[in-house]
């Protein structure tokens, strides 16, 4: 089915085409059409074009008006102050405009008109490493992303840049290759080959990171023999480099473990570490280099930014290869940029990456646009993402001053969530398997929308009590919101009487309109959304959509309306289509919506 047009854009177009007639010199012009708490709509652009053209702006507007074709879509329009218009929809607009979004499997939310392909980077943990709290935001938000550029439309190339590469796997390979039986599987009869779970994955991990580092600092041989090892592994030995895809192995066996937990659906292919660009290194400094983008300083390989200075004023440079030959973060960065523009034909790159690497990235980006690698084509972009606090706004650690696991987070935010579904488990009558189901859904859906309902730039605290509230701007409130609405329409399935049917002919409330509006709002907001790369707008939305539905089932009864059938009918059609709409936005957020709660 086609998209549907929102009021908003029906009544923005209507106001356009008076402007045009009352103004022809002016050509296209813009309403500049907003929600107004005074009317439906407010109409705000005839000022600025009054001004241009010289002319009295309300006596522009009420040209305006008289020439304005208002049909079925406009009730009231009137003239405020200096020439806003004030314009009040048809009630029947309103019902007609949702019951076409509720013909519609996509509720008629439009795909974007010009769809190209975005390569999203997110969620980058590290081999051999514990995932800890730091990993949360960018796995959550750039999951987020991912979901709603492509509901959009858009192509997206997922892209976990994990950290598979680096001088410490020298000492790490060394040891395994000494002691080659530290990363073995045992069953309980104690034969090779067993399943193993992600926590023990990491603990066999931490074991042989703690035992190579130990031996690395004590005993100058192994170490010279552990540095020996990263030149193997440069050079593509092969026994070196069947070690080192044993512990990436192992690594991701523990990295999907956590994302399982997070519901998140990590594939392998689209994990592309660092160690998939180093066979791009050498051309990519030699790119960078004939063409003069970067210069040779003290025998590195430079890139020069007048605005980016050390504290001694000097100029901070890009280092792409050090003295030594090496190969710094920025030359793996940039030979990713080439990969993902010539090779997967990428028409936006977006990084969800720590807010304290903006240098780095603002650095890497105007390095890739002077060679010709981005340009007005294609674009890369940062979505900066704050620091997780702790309730006393600090960096959140565990008491004993350690960075927090991931997993250990996890936990016990379905464990607290689990004791919150199991209060009310009784009433509803849910098994066993649906309280720890639901838990689950709830505890996670917490985690992610406390981090989503705040803009990514910004810092937030985490505070499971508040998360798993049953109050408040908390996923909680909205699984419960969407859980209460299918009871509703279960109960109304059971009495037989009553089936969801929009009733255009009907007047609606104050308070239905006022979540009509808020529904048919939907479409634009994802589209906002997806624009400005700001899953929090979602969040908003979705808070304010389940605060309008429960003033509206408090103000306007739906099993028992007065005084026909039909408006219980329509009542109905309106809890449906928000139920919907509801379940839709939170799986664009990545958050479960349980039946039953």
């Amino acid at each position: 089915m086609a998209s549907v047009p929102s009021l908003a854009s029906s009544v923005n177009q209507r106001v356009a085409d008076a402007l045009a007639s009352a103004l022809p010199e002016s050509g296209a012009a813009d309403p500049l059409l907003r929600r107004s708490d005074r009317a439906d709509f407010q109409a705000n652009g005839i000022l600025a074009l009054a001004k241009k053209a010289k002319a009295n702006p309300r006596e522009l507007a009420t040209t305006v008006v008289e020439g304005l074709d208002s049909g079925d879509l406009i009730k009231e329009i009137e003239v405020s102050g200096p020439g806003f218009l004030n314009i009040t929809v048809t009630d029947r607009a309103i019902v007609e405009t949702l019951a076409a979004r509720a013909a519609d499997d996509r509720l008629g939310v439009p795909l974007a008109a010009k769809p190209g392909t975005t390569v999203i980077d997110y969620a980058q943990p590290n081999v051999a490493k514990e995932m800890h709290v730091g990993h949360l935001r960018s796995a959550v938000i750039g999951a987020a992303m991912v979901e709603i550029l492509e509901f959009t439309g858009e192509k997206v190339v997922r892209r976990h840049h994990i950290g598979d590469w680096g001088t410490q796997f020298g000492m790490l390979i060394q040891y395994l290759l000494e002691h080659p039986h530290e990363l073995d599987h045992k069953s309980a009869d104690g034969t090779d080959g067993a399943e193993v779970s992600g926590e023990e994955a990491m603990s066999n991990l931490n074991r042989l990171y703690k035992a190579s580092r130990t031996l690395f600092d004590s005993d100058e041989e192994f170490k010279t023999r552990a540095r020996a090892r990263v030149v193997d592994l440069q050079a593509g030995e092969p026994e070196t480099l069947a070690l080192w895809q044993r512990f990436v192995d192992e690594s991701k066996i523990y990295f999907y473990s956590v994302f399982d937990k997070l519901d998140m659906d990590i594939q392998d292919p689209d994990v592309v570490g660092e160690s998939g660009y180093n066979d791009m290194l050498v051309e990519t400094c030699k790119l960078l280099e004939e063409s003069g983008v970067a210069v040779r300083s003290n025998g590195a390989l430079c890139v020069f930014f007048d605005d980016v200075k050390g504290p001694d004023g000097n100029p901070t440079p890009l280092i792409v290869q050090k003295s030594d030959g090496g190969f710094g973060y920025a030359a793996t960065d940039l030979s990713a940029i080439r990969d993902r523009v010539g090779g997967l034909g990428a028409t936006e790159l977006i990084y969800v990456v720590d807010a304290r690497q903006s240098l780095h990235f603002k650095m890497v980006f105007e390095t890739a646009r002077r060679a010709g690698w981005l340009n007005e084509d294609t674009k890369a972009v940062q979505l900066a993402f704050g620091t997780v606090l702790g309730k006393d706004g600090k960096p959140f650690k565990t008491r004993e001053g350690e960075t927090v696991r991931l997993v250990d987070l996890l936990d016990e935010a379905v464990d607290r969530a689990t004791a919150v579904v199991r209060e009310k488990a009784e009433k509803i009558g849910l098994s066993e398997a649906e309280i720890l189901e639901n838990g689950r859904y709830v505890g996670i859906g917490a985690v992610k929308y406390a981090d989503l309902s705040t803009s990514a730039a910004r810092d937030y605290k985490f505070d499971l009590d508040q998360m798993v509230s049953l109050t408040g701007d908390t996923s909680v409130y909205l699984q419960y919101a969407y859980a209460r609405i299918k009871s509703i329409l279960r109960k109304a399935g059971e009495a037989g009487d009553r089936k969801p049917v929009a009733h255009p002919e009907l007047e609606l409330a104050p308070a239905e309109r006022a979540l009509g509006l808020h529904l048919d709002h939907f479409g634009e907001l994802i589209a906002e959304a997806a624009a400005d790369h700001a899953p929090h707008k979602v969040a908003a939305y979705l808070y304010q959509l389940s605060s309008l539905f429960a003033t509206f089932y408090e103000q306007c009864p739906v099993v028992k309306p007065e005084p026909e059938l039909v408006v219980g009918e329509n009542r109905l059609f309106l809890c449906e289509l928000t139920a919907r709409t509801l379940s839709k936005g939170m799986s664009l957020l990545g958050i479960r919506t349980p039946e039953k709660l």
